[in-house]
């Protein structure tokens, strides 16, 4: 049975700090950093939802929140969570992600992935780790690819949209035994991307 429980992590630049109220003001910059809120198949909170979108994530109870934070600048750029954790069978999701448009395509998601993964299958010893987002959602889906995770499938007329829509859902999972070659990998792309 895994426990788990608010950390702080940090690595390549990234920290990962438990999700809290003091935290609005630069949700909401990172959010307006694009006008993430206007894009239809993410969670991003309008700028006037930040204290609501930070509730709704502290009261989930299969949910625990981080905020993304550049460690140099120590500017929020995002947030991420690990959701649907089911302890007796060791699984967590790593989902509710998104970054600041300036962060986007950079180092920032493969070091948080690293990050969460690397918690979730070395420290909690979890046997899975799953991802899913909105079938419309392609940016995301490529993202979890890269991650090389497996396309568990679809699960159709899943979930409601902001605007009312009814979203299908496309599932990712890495095993615990596919970790190594996927940490290897996520490593190797790191490295990467610093020479370039």
């Amino acid at each position: 049975m895994i426990k788990v429980a608010p950390v702080t992590l940090e690595f390549n630049g990234i920290r990962l700090e438990p999700l809290a109220m003091h935290h609005a003001d630069a949700l909401r910059a990172a959010a307006s950093d694009g006008e993430l809120w206007k894009l239809r198949v993410t969670s991003v909170p309008e700028p006037h939802d930040a204290e609501s979108y930070i509730g709704t994530a502290l009261d989930m109870r299969d949910r625990l929140p981080f905020a993304v934070i550049d460690a140099t600048s120590g500017a929020l750029v995002g947030t991420t969570s690990y959701h649907d954790i089911l302890p007796a069978v060791g699984r967590v999701e790593i989902g509710y992600t998104w970054y600041a448009k300036r962060v986007q395509r950079s180092h920032v998601n493969t070091s948080c992935k690293l990050l969460l993964l690397s918690h979730a299958f070395d420290t909690l010893g979890c046997g899975v780790v799953g991802l899913r987002t909105d079938c419309e959602n392609f940016a995301s889906q490529a993202a979890i690819e890269r991650l090389g995770a497996h396309k568990d499938g679809v699960i159709r007329h899943h979930a409601l949209r902001r605007d009312g829509t009814v979203r299908d859902t496309v599932m990712y999972s890495i095993l615990r035994a596919e970790w190594p070659a996927i940490k290897s990998a996520l490593h190797e792309r790191l490295a990467r991307h610093a020479r370039h």
